[in-house]
């Protein structure tokens, strides 16, 4: 099986579950609160390595409280993190969730130290780019460090699969460099300014792919997922699963698809792997605790056949 580099976030998750979400001036009572690990980053890096994949993670942390036991807890997981960056005099990224009694969420974001990994950094990474067989990206790290890291991998002739979220306009010389592009509904009509209407989901994709892409796999939540490259497309319908918290669907879906994609490299194989994930995700709460094994995966495809 080919090397997995996740590149991206880190964060200390703050979740609060409460029945409604308060309006503009009120104070409610909530119901639960908790704290664990998340960041998108993060998040994809874990269900990737979760899913069987051989994984490495490049972060950047706050030399805090929070930094040192985010390090210490991808560690006792078996997550590599050795080329991971803890940064004096800035805190660690932090991100504050409500989830309210529907599984639906907000959340604020305080990047932190997720600011500071930056292009000099990844420069001195080329050698560990060029050995992956692909490099996972998000969109809570610096563009420029983006564009960075995607402009070496395309030289060394490493994989890229960026998942654009949050919803981002990129260039069309950046896609151009991009091998797999993850979008949801919001994030495929920001780039491409079309909105993706029932039905004719294959329009906003084909303009994607028309940018240089080589492959799109759009996400529809409880429509499932579409995947199409060269000519060829894969429909994967998805689970039909009781949601408590949507916090890490996405993030779980992007990480058990390239981790079994690299292990099969099968697409619809990938996505089925994928959508069983995402479906036991949300049947849990918080980000990274709500990620299933390899093995949990797997017995939930035997029972819940698509």
């Amino acid at each position: 099986m080919g090397e997995i580099l996740v590149i991206g976030s880190s964060n200390t998750d703050l979740i609060a579950t409460m029945e409604n979400f308060p309006v503009k001036g009120e104070t409610i009572e909530g119901l639960a609160f908790q704290q664990a690990m998340g960041g998108k980053g993060a998040n994809q890096a874990m269900a990737a390595h979760k899913s069987g994949g051989k994984v490495s993670f490049v972060t950047c942390l706050g030399n805090d409280v929070n930094g040192r036991s985010a390090i210490e807890y991808y560690k006792r997981d078996g997550l590599d993190v050795t080329l991971s960056l803890l940064i004096d005099d800035v805190p660690s990224g932090t991100a504050m969730i409500w989830v309210d009694s529907k599984g639906d969420n907000s959340i604020v974001i305080i990047p932190g130290a997720n600011g500071k990994l930056n292009s000099d950094y990844i420069i001195k990474l080329e050698e560990h780019i060029a050995k992956a067989s692909v490099v996972v990206l998000q969109m809570e790290i610096p563009l420029q460090t983006i564009e960075t890291i995607c402009s070496l991998a395309h030289k060394n002739n490493t994989m890229v699969m960026l998942n654009v979220a949050p919803a981002n306009r990129l260039n069309d010389n950046l896609l151009k460099t991009i091998d797999i592009l993850v979008v949801n509904k919001n994030e495929a009509e920001t780039l491409t300014g079309v909105k993706v209407e029932a039905g004719k989901e294959e329009v906003v994709v084909d303009l994607l792919l028309d940018k240089g892409v080589k492959t799109v796999l759009l996400t529809l939540g409880e429509k499932g997922s579409i995947l199409k490259n060269q000519g060829k497309i894969y429909i994967v319908p998805a689970y039909r699963v009781k949601a408590i918290d949507t916090t890490a669907a996405g993030d779980t879906f992007c990480g058990a698809f390239i981790a079994e994609y690299m292990r099969k490299q099968d697409y619809v194989k990938a996505l089925k792997f994928a959508t069983a994930a995402s479906a036991i995700c949300v049947t849990r709460m918080g980000a990274q605790p709500s990620i299933p094994t390899q093995t949990e995966v797997y017995e939930f495809q035997k029972k819940e056949e698509l």
